[in-house]
């Protein structure tokens, strides 16, 4: 018989497991979770956390152990990320914007022990199953807590529980790579235990705060940028799986959020609604920034209407949080990225000499704390390419002034961010090179109003292969998710290159800004 499981045991000294029994002693009845309109109290969720832990650890799910899910944002979905903590499992959360077979990859490599899916994904679950190669057990979250639904699934037998390690995954978040498909990089508990206390000495939550989630869960920032650190201080977080501008418009009205965090292109959706003019903000106090920087005539709208706005650097590997701009400089430092967090160190490096850059100047971006990953899963090998003596090299090329504020202004990794997703250029090259017609390909990310930045393609077309831009688009759709897709396709005699084989990325994007040109003024 499996041994209880208490929420209140003390493991490493950052490990989130105990975080629902430590409110759900402090405030058993205030609300936790708002999801779809029915509030969880944090006495319900602590019961549902030690309930679904007995039934992973029964069910022979523990410690060093993978949870893949392909769902939206939910209540059952943050109960198995804390019953996940508790018994050290691993809850790996897979985007429901990919393909088949951009998920077939990821859960390969993930080898989970259980693969959670929804009514809504279940058919996109299906064929990801039918082109396994080795079946992943898979139930529906939402009957995980059903007796015998788990154990069934995955056929293993019960295991004990064992004390919990600040080190062990709590976290596998995939994200995009520049040289290779995307990695899948490892958040323990040490990496969002820090994450969170660096983002407190910033935004400042309490029990009276109501944060809005909108950031789907599948990104380590609709965990670690606002939830998990309500939670932790016993906030409420209203949860929504879509962004839609009037129904967050009406939400804020509704539930009093006090803050929220958002990519601007969700900023410039809401300010771009009809009924933003007449919105009730007046208890969203603050709002948080992520994926591009905020355009200053947005800035003034929002900070118009009394919503102070602060603006943020991350990545995934770094937890994400590494750099935020407080809402008092943002309008005078439109575009920057501001000064590192606490328990954030950054460096500079010289791109070509990888020498430090002291003082003012500009360089790869380098960050080091204890907020960091782990590493890659299963690559070693791409692990070592960013991590060097406890540095992360971002692979982000800064700026840094005289007071010490920094400004992204370049990608050595080329890779492009829309409408706040991450698109590595080199996954969408190598999806146009399978269609027959393409000899070649150079992707890149252009401006855009709207989604901070669209994928342009540059193609070298074979001889006597019948093709056309609507046909390249289509075939990537059936690769590649939708913000992949490259919003044009222009054909090319060849594309500029660098050394063998290396696309010239400044050449490419200035030939694509040319031909688009060229196209407008026809």
């Amino acid at each position: 018989m499996t041994a209880p499981v208490s929420g209140a045991r003390t493991d490493g000294l950052h490990t989130l497991g105990r975080w629902p029994a430590d409110r759900a002693r402090i405030a058993p009845d205030h609300a936790a979770v708002v999801d779809r309109g029915v509030a969880l109290g944090y006495g319900e969720l602590e019961a549902r956390v030690e309930r679904l832990a007995q039934v992973l650890l029964g069910a022979g799910i523990g410690r060093g152990m993978r949870v893949a899910t392909l769902v939206g944002n939910s209540a059952d979905h943050v109960v198995l990320f804390f019953a996940c903590a508790r018994v050290g499992a691993a809850l790996c959360p897979l985007s429901w914007r990919l393909t088949p077979p951009e998920l077939v990859r990821q859960v390969q490599l993930l080898d989970p022990a259980l693969l959670a899916t929804e009514e809504e994904t279940g058919a996109l679950a299906d064929e990801v199953a039918a082109r396994l190669t080795c079946p992943v057990p898979t139930a529906y979250l939402t009957e995980l807590g059903r007796p015998g639904t788990v154990s069934a699934a995955t056929g293993r037998a019960p295991v004990d529980p064992e004390p919990v390690d600040d080190e062990d995954a709590l976290l596998v978040v995939f994200t995009s790579g520049s040289l290779s498909a995307p990695k899948a990089a490892v958040l323990s508990h040490r990496t969002c235990w820090w994450t969170n206390l660096s983002l407190s000495r910033t935004l400042e939550l309490t029990e009276r705060d109501v944060v809005l989630a909108v950031l789907p869960q599948f990104h380590a920032g609709g965990w670690n940028i606002q939830p998990l650190l309500a939670w932790w201080t016993g906030a409420t977080v209203v949860l929504e799986r879509t962004f839609d501008p009037g129904r967050v418009l009406s939400l804020v009205r509704e539930h009093r959020v006090s803050t929220m965090m958002g990519v601007p292109t969700q900023y410039l959706l809401l300010a771009e609604h009809p009924g933003f003019v007449d919105a009730d903000l007046s208890t969203l106090r603050s709002a948080v920034v992520g994926g591009a920087p905020m355009p200053p005539p947005l800035l003034r709208t929002f900070h118009a209407r009394g919503v102070a706005l602060t603006q943020g650097y991350g990545l995934t590997e770094a937890g994400p949080n590494v750099l935020c701009l407080p809402p008092h400089e943002v309008t005078d430092r439109a575009g920057w990225a501001g000064v590192p967090y606490p328990h954030v160190e950054v460096a500079l490096a010289d791109a070509a000499t990888g020498e430090r850059v002291r003082g003012a100047g500009t360089g790869e971006l380098l960050v080091r704390g204890p907020g960091l990953f782990t590493g890659y899963l299963h690559d070693e090998e791409a692990t070592a390419q960013v991590m060097h003596d406890g540095w992360l090299w971002t692979g982000d090329v800064a700026t840094r002034d005289e007071q010490g504020y920094l400004k992204i202004v370049d990608r050595l990794r080329n890779i492009y961010i829309s409408g706040g997703e991450n698109v590595a250029p080199a996954e969408v090259e190598a999806a146009l090179r399978r269609h027959p017609a393409v000899a070649s390909a150079a992707v890149v990310g252009l401006p855009h109003e709207r989604w901070g930045e669209v994928g342009v393609a540059l193609v070298v077309l074979r001889p006597g292969v019948a093709t056309d831009e609507h046909d390249l688009r289509e075939h990537c759709r059936a690769l590649l998710a939708a913000f992949k897709v490259p919003e044009r396709i222009l054909a090319v005699p060849d594309i500029p290159q660098v050394g063998i084989g290396k696309n010239d990325q400044p050449a490419v994007r200035a030939l694509a800004r040319e031909r688009l040109e060229r196209q407008e003024q026809r």
